[in-house]
C-alpha cells in the first residue's frame, strides 16, 4: 500500500521566503524522520514544493476546452506545501509513520493529510483502468 503525506501549505510557505534559522532544527529532524524511513524500506520519495505562484492549474469544461490558470491561488490552507511518498503493509503502519511525522513549519498552527494512492489491483483485471506495462 502506497501512501502520500501531504504538507499543507501556509501563508508562510506560499510567500516563498527562504527558511529562517529557526528552521535549521526542523530540517535536520525532517532528514534524520525521511532517513529513517529510507533505512526501514517504506519511504519512495519526498520534496518540498515551491509555492503556488511557480505553477498552474488545468481546467478540462464539459465542451473539451482547456484552461491553464497561473498561480498564485488564494486559498494557502487548500494547497499542498510538500509530500511524504510511502510504501507500507497496512493502513496502521501508515498512521504509525505519519504520528511520527515532524511538525513541518515552526511557530505557527499547521498539518498534514494523508491520502492513499490507487493501486492497479483496485481497478480488477481487464478492467479501463488497467495499467499497461511496457
Amino acid at each position: 500500500m502506497r501512501f502520500m503525506i501531504q504538507v499543507r501549505a501556509t501563508a508562510t510557505s506560499e510567500r516563498g521566503d527562504p527558511p529562517g534559522p529557526e528552521y535549521a532544527e526542523l530540517f535536520e529532524q525532517m532528514g534524520a524522520f525521511h532517513e529513517e524511513m529510507a533505512r526501514a524500506g517504506v519511504l519512495l520519495d519526498g520534496a518540498g514544493l515551491r509555492p503556488s505562484r511557480d505553477g498552474w492549474r488545468q481546467r478540462y469544461h464539459a465542451d473539451g476546452r482547456m484552461e491553464r490558470i497561473d498561480g498564485p491561488f488564494a486559498e494557502a490552507k487548500e494547497l499542498i506545501a510538500g509530500y511524504t511518498l510511502i510504501q507500507v503493509r497496512s493502513v496502521e503502519e501508515a498512521q504509525a509513520w505519519a504520528s511520527r511525522f515532524p511538525k513541518p513549519f515552526v511557530g505557527i498552527d499547521c498539518e498534514i493529510e494523508v491520502r492513499r494512492l490507487y493501486e492497479e489491483a483496485d481497478f480488477g483485471p481487464g478492467g479501463d483502468m488497467e495499467i499497461q506495462r511496457a
